[in-house]
């Protein structure tokens, strides 16, 4: 078994497990449910390790992480084959146990949840999804989908993604390529009965959202797989979001929506319908308030599903108690856990 890791690394000498750059303590807001990061990339931290990072999450209520892996960006070159990632994030969830073991006795355990009594650990839940971002649509060949089909097939898998489309601007892959490798892999998700995680971003400044409405008629015309869908990392508003839940696709609200200005997201976020919320981080990005600048985390989503309970009861859609269990639940029906 892997050596355990020193504690020391958890920044726990206060009892607080994160502090803002002036090394200031910032509470995790309490939750009233399991939290659920359904898009943490462990595979992409650089300032923490990927183990430290589970444990810290189990330490804050979080009892499902998945992780999104890429055929192209990952395997190979990352790593040189499927079986050397999937071994890479065994030991990952290994060493994150001995470290719990370690936090345990020191006093320091993961909160339980009345009502909740047969969730599992997050050690014994940690997942991924597979999809090659659109990015990397030029390089899924059939080599790359092969690749894909090996990592939809692990044990872990809960689904395929992240895909999609991407007009920003740090994306320089024709729309047309992106849309085959959209196309491509939203088929093998139904081929193979399984949920889909979408990553789609429109151009800066474009009001009329051309990525998310070129994608609503993808998803019309292919058909959202049966076992359903999940827009990941939604930073857009209201409309795009109800176009979304017309098809029957679950909206994951991460970071973004404790920011100043993210007035747009969190009316999105208020009036989602209950059964289509999720929360994610899109570690390492977009770390939330009171956290913004440092590199994001699993744990963080506490923050972000705070927030989102927040503004649901602020508004009167209902209590936060309401708004965690359905976060928790939604995720578990989406990843059928």
């Amino acid at each position: 078994m892997p050596e355990p890791i020193a504690l020391d690394d958890l920044t726990l000498a206060d009892g607080e497990l994160f502090h803002d750059r002036k090394g200031r303590a910032c509470p995790v807001p309490a939750p009233a449910a399991p939290l659920a990061d359904t898009h943490g990339h462990l595979t992409s931290l650089r300032e923490h390790d990927p183990a430290l990072a589970i444990a810290r999450a189990a330490l804050v209520g979080v009892r499902l992480l998945v992780v999104p892996v890429d055929p192209v960006s990952d395997v190979p070159r990352k790593w040189p084959d499927v079986p050397s990632l999937l071994a890479w994030l065994d030991e990952q969830v290994e060493l994150a146990r001995a470290c719990l073991d370690e936090c345990a006795e020191r006093g320091f355990v993961p909160p339980s949840f009345e009502g909740y009594e047969d969730v599992p650990d997050l050690v014994d839940n940690v997942r991924i999804v597979a999809g090659a971002h659109p990015y990397g649509a030029p390089d899924l060949d059939d080599e790359a989908m092969s690749r894909l089909r090996e990592l939809l097939a692990s044990p872990r898998c809960v689904g395929a993604g992240e895909f999609g489309l991407d007009y920003g601007p740090y994306n320089e892959v024709p729309y047309q390529v992106q849309e085959d490798a959209f196309r491509r892999q939203l088929r093998l998700a139904h081929e193979l009965d399984l949920p889909v995680e979408l990553h789609i971003r429109d151009a800066a400044g474009d009001v009329r959202g051309e990525a998310h409405l070129d994608a609503v008629r993808i998803m019309s015309e292919e058909g959202v797989p049966g076992r359903g869908c999940d827009l990941h990392c939604f930073t857009s508003g209201l409309k795009a979001m109800e176009d979304f839940t017309r098809l029957g696709c679950h909206v994951a609200f991460g970071g973004a929506v404790t920011f100043s200005r993210s007035d747009d997201i969190r009316e999105a976020a208020t009036f989602c319908p209950r059964r289509f919320l999720l929360t994610e981080t899109d570690s390492p990005y977009m770390a939330p308030v009171p956290l913004r600048g440092e590199e994001c985390e699993p744990a963080m989503v506490a923050f972000t599903a705070a927030q989102v309970a927040d503004v649901r009861e602020g508004a009167g859609r209902e209590s936060r108690a309401v708004t965690y269990r359905a976060l928790w639940e939604n995720a578990c029906a989406l990843f059928d856990l």
